[in-house]
C-alpha cells in the first residue's frame, strides 16, 4: 500500500526557515574557509575545522527542520539516534576534507573541483543516513534518476559556493556564496525528498528496535531538542567572526608573518631601485 506523504505539513514555514538555517551555517563556514587563506599555518587549521563544523552543523540542521513538516498519514515516525548523529558525524567529516583540500590548495581548478564533489558527497550522505534513520510501519524506495540529480544538485552547487568564497571579495560575494550553498543543500535536500516512495507494511507491524530511539509523537517535538546543540554551535560561531572583523570582510592579516613582505610592497621597493 502507498503511504500518503506531506512533506509540507507547516506550509512553507519549514523550508523558509530550513533554507535560511543552511545559508546561516553556509555564511559563517564560508567566512572561515576565505579567513583561513590570509591566515598563518598555526592558525588555518583552527579557522578550517571551524569551517567544517558551521557547514556541517547547518546542513543537519537545514535538514531536520525541514523534516517537521515531513509526514505519513498512516504510521507515526521515530528516529533512530545513534544513526541520527552519525549522519552530522559524517557531514562535518566529508564537508572538512572537502573545505581543508580547498583552504590548503586554494583556487586551483583541481582543488575546487575535488573539494566541491567531496562537500556535495557529504551533503548528500547526510540526508540519505539521515532518512536511514527513519522508524516507521513502512518501507522506502528511491526512484534512481531523482537521487543522482539531488547529488549532482549538492556537488556542483558546492563547488561553485567554495569558488565564490574563496576568489571573489565583499559582502555581496559573501552573501551570493552562502545562498548558493544554502541551494545546494536545500535543493538536494527536496529532490531528494521527490525521489521517495513509501510502501506501508500490511497489517502495520512495528519495528522490533522501537525500544531504542526517540518518542514518536510529533516530529517537532521529537527533532526540537536534537536541534538545540548544532543551533547554539551555529550562534557561537556566529560570535566568534564577530571579534575577529577581518573574517567578515576577507582581509588580510594587518601584520603579517617575520620575513614576509606583500606582493605590493615588493614590487614597489624593486620600482624605487630601478629609478635611483
Amino acid at each position: 500500500m502507498q503511504g500518503t506523504v506531506d512533506g509540507f505539513t507547516y506550509g512553507l514555514v519549514t523550508p523558509v526557515v530550513a533554507f535560511l538555517m543552511a545559508a546561516l551555517g553556509a555564511a559563517l563556514g564560508l567566512r572561515c574557509t576565505t579567513r583561513s587563506l590570509h591566515a598563518t599555518r598555526s592558525c588555518r587549521v583552527g579557522w578550517l575545522a571551524l569551517g567544517s563544523l558551521s557547514i556541517g552543523s547547518g546542513v543537519w540542521t537545514m535538514h531536520f527542520v525541514a523534516m517537521t513538516g515531513f509526514t505519513v498519514q498512516e504510521t507515526p515516525i521515530s528516529y533512530d539516534k545513534p544513526l541520527t548523529f552519525a549522519g552530522l558525524a559524517v557531514a562535518v567529516v566529508m564537508i572538512g576534507i572537502g573545505i581543508f583540500i580547498v583552504g590548503y590548495r586554494g583556487a586551483t581548478r583541481m582543488a575546487l573541483i575535488t573539494g566541491g564533489t567531496i562537500t556535495g558527497l557529504g551533503i548528500a550522505s547526510m540526508h540519505y543516513l539521515g532518512m536511514a534513520g527513519m522508524r516507521m510501519a513502512a518501507q522506502f524506495a528511491y526512484d534512481t534518476p531523482l537521487v543522482v540529480l539531488s547529488v549532482l544538485i549538492a556537488g556542483c552547487a558546492a563547488t561553485g559556493a567554495l569558488w565564490a568564497a574563496v576568489t571573489l571579495r565583499g559582502a555581496l560575494s559573501g552573501l551570493g556564496a552562502s545562498t548558493l550553498m544554502a541551494v545546494a543543500v536545500t535543493g538536494m535536500h527536496y529532490t531528494g525528498m521527490a525521489a521517495l516512495d513509501v510502501h506501508l507494511h500490511l497489517p502495520p507491524t512495528l519495528p522490533a528496535d522501537l525500544a531504542d530511539v526517540l518518542p514518536r509523537d510529533r516530529p517537532a517535538e521529537i527533532i526540537g531538542p536534537m536541534l538545540a546543540g548544532p543551533a547554539c554551535f551555529l550562534l557561537l560561531a556566529a560570535v566568534v567572526l564577530l571579534f575577529d572583523p577581518r573574517a567578515v570582510t576577507g582581509g588580510r592579516d594587518p601584520h603579517p608573518r617575520a620575513g614576509h613582505r606583500p606582493r605590493g610592497m615588493v614590487r614597489e621597493g624593486a620600482a624605487r631601485a630601478r629609478y635611483r
